[in-house]
């Protein structure tokens, strides 16, 4: 497994966080627009379940480098 390459899921129940390490620019849109859920210093570092479905889907619409997509889980 590369760690520069690195695909992470992360779920609130009703949508999944897709995160993809080598496309990730840094540039903390997600931190800045979502930090109840986007905590770099700490593992897991997405905790989906700290905000609602609406507010992560706005979050990662607002990602620059498209490391950040979603799909929505089915029930």
């Amino acid at each position: 497994m590369n760690p520069d390459n690195l695909t992470k899921e992360y779920t609130n129940g009703e949508v999944t966080i897709v995160w993809q390490s080598g496309k990730c620019i840094h540039a903390a849109q997600c931190v800045k627009n979502n930090p109840d859920v986007f905590h770099p210093k700490e593992k897991p570092w997405i905790q989906a379940g700290n905000s609602t479905t609406d507010k992560i889907i706005e979050t990662i619409h607002k990602c620059p480098s498209g490391a950040l997509t979603y799909y929505m889980n089915k029930n």
